[in-house]
C-alpha cells in the first residue's frame, strides 16, 4: 500500500485520487471504443457532452453515500471531513447512483434511447470501478474485517485499517471485488457477441456487480451493520438486485413480444 506517490513542497499527490481518475478516463476510453465497434458513431458526441456530469454526480453520489449510509457515526463528530474526499472515502453504489441521475436527465433532456446508452456505457463502468478498488487497496480503506488466521493483508501503520484492526491480518475484500469486476467485464465482452434485448448488458452489470457486493461484504470490516447483520452496502445491493431481475424479466418478455409480432 502506499498512499502517496510524492510530494510538491507541502501539496501531497496521492495514490487514491489519481488512480480514481484514471479509472474514470480508462472507463470512458472502453466506452468510446464500443461506441465505434457498435456503430453507433451517433452517441460520441453525447458521451462526451455527459462525461463530465457523469464525473461529477458520481463524486456527489459516492460521497453523499458514504457520509450518510456507511459511515455517518464519524462523520456527524468530523464534520470537516465531509468534504475531504482525497482522504478516500467515495462509496461506488452512491457514486453509480449519482451518475444514474445525471444520466437519466440528461438521456430525457435530449430523448436518446436509455436502454442503448446503459448498454454502452455498461462495460466501461465495470472496468472503472475494478481499477478503483486499487485506489482503496493503497489508500488502506475500504478493508477487510481480521481472518484470524496466517493469511491476509497487513496494512502500514498510516493507515485507516490499521488504525481500526492494528497489525492483524485482513480479509482482501477490496482485492477480490476488484478481481472480481474484471471477470464480469470478460463475460460482458462474450455476451457482447450476440444479441441480447435492449438494456442486458446494464441489467447483468447491476445485477452481478451487486450479488458479488452483497458476498464480500460478509468479509468487510469498515462499516457498521443493521438488522439481519447487513451492513449499508449490501442493504443497498439486495435491493438492486431485485428489481434488476424484475426489470431484465420484463426486458425479456417484452423483447419475445416484439419478435412474435413485428408490426408491434
Amino acid at each position: 500500500m502506499h498512499q502517496y506517490w510524492f510530494w510538491i513542497g507541502n501539496f501531497p499527490v496521492r495514490a487514491y485520487s489519481t488512480i480514481f481518475v484514471l479509472a474514470f478516463l480508462l472507463g470512458l476510453g472502453v466506452t468510446l471504443y464500443f461506441v465505434r465497434a457498435d456503430q453507433k458513431q451517433d452517441y460520441i458526441p453525447h458521451i462526451w457532452n455527459l462525461a463530465p456530469g457523469l464525473f461529477i454526480g458520481g463524486i456527489i453520489g459516492a460521497r453523499f453515500w458514504q457520509v450518510f449510509f456507511f459511515d455517518w457515526s464519524y462523520y456527524s463528530k468530523n464534520l470537516s471531513e465531509i468534504i475531504a474526499i482525497w482522504h478516500g472515502g467515495l462509496s461506488i453504489q452512491g457514486g453509480i447512483v449519482g451518475a444514474f441521475l445525471v444520466g437519466t436527465w440528461y438521456v430525457w433532456r435530449h430523448k436518446l434511447d436509455f436502454w442503448d446508452m446503459a448498454d454502452l456505457v455498461a462495460p466501461g463502468i465495470l472496468l472503472g470501478q475494478s481499477i478503483g478498488r486499487d485506489a482503496n487497496l493503497l489508500n488502506g480503506d475500504a478493508f477487510g474485517s481480521p481472518t484470524h488466521q496466517g493469511f491476509g493483508l497487513l496494512y502500514p501503520t498510516s493507515t485507516l485499517a490499521y488504525q481500526t484492526y492494528g497489525n492483524q491480518p485482513l480479509w482482501p475484500a477490496e482485492v477480490w471485488e476488484g478481481q472480481a469486476d474484471v471477470i464480469l467485464f470478460a463475460l460482458m465482452l462474450v455476451f457482447k457477441q450476440r444479441k441480447w434485448p435492449k438494456g442486458f448488458l446494464f441489467l447483468f452489470y447491476l445485477i452481478g456487480y451487486n450479488l458479488i457486493r452483497f458476498g464480500l461484504e460478509w468479509l468487510r470490516g469498515d462499516s457498521p451493520r443493521f438488522l439481519f447483520g447487513w451492513d449499508a452496502a449490501q442493504w443497498t445491493s439486495m435491493p438492486i438486485v431485485v428489481l434488476g431481475i424484475i426489470v431484465g424479466v420484463m426486458l425479456f418478455v417484452h423483447d419475445r413480444k416484439k419478435r412474435g409480432n413485428p408490426s408491434a
